[in-house]
Parts: structure tokens; sequence; C-alpha cells
């Protein structure tokens, strides 16, 4: 059956359309020039010739930047956080949210463990605490300052709770009646069952941990312990980072602040759009089922 589309709908569906592509090409423009700028010359980069696409294609920049042992040193630093970080952030987000989704006998047992939770996100102790307990630890300089304060992520676990709790009863129930104790139908039959949600998860940590750069500001005293968003961060501030660098000069033609700066914000962006579009087809189911109770 053919049903008429109304005047109206077609204007609102043509400006939903025009809205959206205005808004990507206002996400994507800056990041296409960034990438331009990164293989045009530091002569064209340097008299702002370069707009979407490079002038005078050059890889020299690339070249110098992974030469750089600051970068990569900041570089290999935000991959052992991101690997340590995803592993404590998961399996804690797991191991917080399968107990709180279960029913008790004693619900205000449950609700006090909830409230504790959100508790923390409505309020907290502020920086110097927060630093002065990274200190008095001793956590101060080591790779830990960046995970131990970030450890839980109540959001994370409320989300994956909530998906919990709207999985089948009768699916768990039949696992208990043949044995299975609560380890083994969290990670045989729970975590199997909630991927959706666990990718969306897994990507906000990921997010996090790449992208974090004050704690690595703050919590830790020498440049040769920052992560690459640390890094990059002052490399951006800075007035200019390669006036010191003897290993310039040769290249100074073919290189300059500009495009050395582009190519090292565009590598640092660059495993986060790797790993989005493998995750970004769970992003809205997962952040719907586990928004949802059931």
């Amino acid at each position: 059956m053919h049903h008429r589309v109304s005047l109206s709908r077609k204007i609102f569906v043509a400006g939903n359309y025009t809205f959206l592509v205005v808004l990507s090409l206002l996400c994507l423009l800056p990041l296409f020039q960034v990438l331009s700028i990164s293989f045009s010359s530091s002569t064209a980069a340097t008299a702002g010739m370069v707009k979407l696409f490079p002038v005078d294609f050059t890889i020299a920049s690339y070249k110098y930047i992974l030469q750089k042992q600051e970068f990569i040193r900041s570089f290999g630093i935000t991959l052992q956080r991101l690997v340590l970080g995803f592993t404590i952030n998961m399996g804690l987000s797991l191991l917080c949210a399968y107990p709180l989704s279960k029913e008790t006998k004693d619900l205000r047992i449950r609700s006090w463990y909830a409230w504790f939770f959100v508790f923390t996100i409505l309020f907290g102790g502020g920086l110097i605490p927060t630093y002065m307990v990274v200190s008095m630890t001793g956590l101060v300089d080591t790779i830990w300052a960046l995970l131990i304060p970030s450890a839980v992520s109540v959001f994370n676990i409320i989300l994956l709770m909530n998906f919990f709790r709207g999985l089948p009863k009768e699916i768990e129930e039949s696992a208990f009646i043949d044995g299975a104790g609560h380890w083994r139908v969290m990670w045989k039959m729970y975590v199997p069952m909630s991927y959706p949600v666990l990718a969306t998860i897994a990507l906000f940590t990921m997010v996090y941990h790449w992208n974090s750069w004050f704690d690595g500001l703050i919590y830790m005293n020498f440049p040769k312990n920052y992560p690459l968003s640390t890094y990059l961060q002052l490399l951006v501030i800075n007035s200019n980072p390669m006036k010191m660098d003897p290993r310039n000069m040769a290249g100074l033609l073919e290189i300059s602040e500009r495009t050395t700066r582009a190519a090292q914000i565009f590598l640092g962006a660059l495993p986060i759009l790797i790993v989005y579009p493998f995750l970004q087809k769970f992003f809205v189911k997962g952040i719907v089922l586990g928004s949802v109770k059931g």
C-alpha cells in the first residue's frame, strides 16, 4: 500500500539531512585541514596557503616525529595506560554491576550500595584532596596514578547494571539448577549476552584513557612520564617546540612548527579513529539497552 508523504514531512526530512551534513562537515573539516598541514611543506604551512588539500606534498614531518624520543615514549606510556586501564575498568565494572543487578531479600542493602556509587557522581573531594591521596600513597610519577583514581566509572556501572537487570531471569535460573555458580553465570552467560553494552563501555573507556591529559599534568613531575595527550597539550600551547632542537636544522625548509604539530596531533587521534568504526554499530544499541531498566 502506497502512503503519500506530506509536504511538511518532506521539508522536515530535508532539513534533518541538511543539518546533519553541515554538522558532519563542521566536525570533519578541521581534521582534514590538520591532516593537510601535516603533509604540506614548511613554506606553504607558514604562509597560510594550506586549506583542505596539502600544498607541496611531503612526509618530512612524519619522518621527523618518528625520530623524536619524546613522542615515542609518550605514545608507549599511553598504550600501556590504555591496556591496563581498559582491563581494570572493564573488570571492576563487571564485578560491581553484576551483584548490584541481583534481587536480594533485603532491598535496603542493594539500595545503599547503589546510592553509595551515585553519591560519588554528585559530590567529589576536589583536586587538592585527590592529589594528596595520590601523593600520600606514593603513586606520583607512576603509571598507577593515571589508573587507580579513575578505576571505577559509576556511569559505566549503572549502564551495565541496568542491562543485566533486563536479561531474562529464566536463563540464570536454569544455569543455577544445572549447578552453575555466580562466577560461571556471569562469565559464560551474562558477558556473551552483553556484547552491545560492553562494546559501548569499552569505547568510553578507551577514549577516556587515550584523551585524558590533565591527570598526567598534575601527577607527573617529569616530562618523560607524560602520556601522549599531556605531551600534545603542552606541544600546542608551547610557542615554538622546535627552536632548541638541533635535529631540525638540516630540514628546516621541509618542516616547521605548524607541520610537526599537525602531524603529531593527527597521529595522536589516529588510533581512536581506527577503532571507533568497529565499535560504532554497538554504540546506540548499547546506550539504549543499558539506560532502560528492564
